[in-house]
């Protein structure tokens, strides 16, 4: 809870603060990464970081946390520290971090507000950074403790590699040595580190999708631009030996539900489907479900056969697909739900690129399904909890 001493002055400079802090957190993040280079070697994104995507999301979720402690000031915005711990955790982020972070953070938003960093400012903020660091310590320290073991990479050999789609590779792995493996829960990602050109180790997450017992299985599309992906489809064969997290997430399906589902995807997102899928016809295979897909092409559509027998095995399930090539899909083009008729009561998922995923909301809220019934998953640094109003929408 924010101190009544702290309420005032989080109230007087949140504007400014927020206005700012987009300016701040790149100054904060060049500073901190001259003084410890080691922390790009295994645990932050460089492409992240150029991309501006990480400080974007740093930014977001600092003001958010201000903002939600001057309105809700008996709550902490839970839904949003709970996706943050669980990034934080499947890096393996370690406690000892956060007064690092502080440093450098405090030392930009000093350097930027200039004479307006007054002590009474510094100090009110300080406040809300260590409310918000502590929560998060908090969290980790009890997702880490689920685990079952206490390290942060475990090594896992590569023993199968196949093309899935176009530009689409799965890959198969086994433990490399005896650390105890965590079950993974079906819609969990777990973070791989890859060893790029210059020699930095650089993470990336990636769903873990169905596999056989004692493997890890991902589903991995080339990005021809970017460091990582490029590495594991040419530069990685079978036998190699890769570092492999525990496996975290919160946008799973409740246990306790069994309410229509509607699973949402485009692309790679398709990988929380192919997981949740294969969930239900093992657990809950009399569930309605309607499985909406959009891509490029039937060839481009990422395990496109396994998804078919998955729903084939469904007897309430349905699949509809929205393909780019001419009369290769159920429907042509961009997807629109507004076309179907969603079951009362859905719980919504969704996996795919944040400006499909925004239109799809958009559409889905339009018909009236309330906000709160509709999840998503997203690869990155989440940019859309901290900065979307209406994820709190009820309608």
């Amino acid at each position: 809870m924010l101190s009544e001493k702290s309420r005032p002055v989080i109230a007087q400079t949140i504007g400014v603060v927020a206005e700012r802090i987009p300016e701040i957190t790149p100054v904060f993040y060049r500073s901190m990464f001259e003084a410890r280079p080691d922390l790009l070697d295994g645990m932050f994104s460089r492409a992240n970081q150029k991309n501006g995507t990480q400080p974007q999301a740093l930014a977001g979720s600092i003001a958010m946390f201000a903002s939600h402690l001057l309105h809700h000031p008996d709550s902490y915005p839970d839904e949003v520290l709970s996706r943050v711990a669980h990034k934080h955790a499947s890096l393996g982020l370690p406690a000892e971090e956060y007064p690092t972070v502080h440093e450098h953070l405090f030392k930009a938003i000093a350097a930027d507000l200039g004479d307006a960093a007054t002590p009474e400012v510094v100090q009110a903020w300080d406040e809300v950074y260590w409310l918000m660091a502590d929560a998060l310590v908090k969290l980790e320290k009890g997702l880490y403790a689920q685990q079952a073991n206490d390290v942060m990479f475990a090594p896992y050999r590569v023993v199968g590699k196949q093309t899935v789609a176009d530009g689409v590779l799965a890959f198969e792995f086994e433990p490399a040595d005896g650390t105890p493996m965590t079950p993974a829960v079906a819609g969990q990602y777990v973070s791989l580190q890859v060893t790029v050109a210059d020699g930095l180790r650089q993470p990336r997450q990636f769903t873990l999708v169905p596999s056989d017992p004692g493997h890890r299985r991902i589903i991995v599309r080339e990005d021809p631009q970017g460091e990582v992906t490029p590495v594991l489809h040419r530069g990685t064969v079978v036998g190699d030996v890769l570092e492999i997290s525990n496996p975290y997430g919160d946008v799973t399906l409740d246990p306790d539900s069994h309410g229509p589902l509607v699973l949402v995807s485009a692309g790679i997102g398709i990988t929380p489907v192919v997981a949740f899928l294969d969930q239900l016809v093992r657990e809950d295979p009399q569930r309605e479900v309607l499985v909406l897909h959009a891509d490029r092409s039937r060839a481009a559509w990422p395990c496109r056969e396994q998804v078919r027998d998955l729903v084939s095995q469904l007897p309430n399930a349905r699949l509809v697909s929205w393909l780019g090539a001419p009369g290769e899909g159920d429907h042509e083009g961009r997807m629109d739900v507004s076309r179907m008729e969603i079951p009362t009561g859905a719980e919504v998922f969704m996996c795919g690129p944040l400006e499909f995923m925004q239109a799809v909301r958009s559409q889905l809220i339009a018909a009236g399904v309330p906000g709160r019934a509709i999840h998503y998953e997203i690869f990155g640094p989440d940019l859309w909890m901290l900065h979307d109003e209406a994820r709190t929408a009820d309608a």
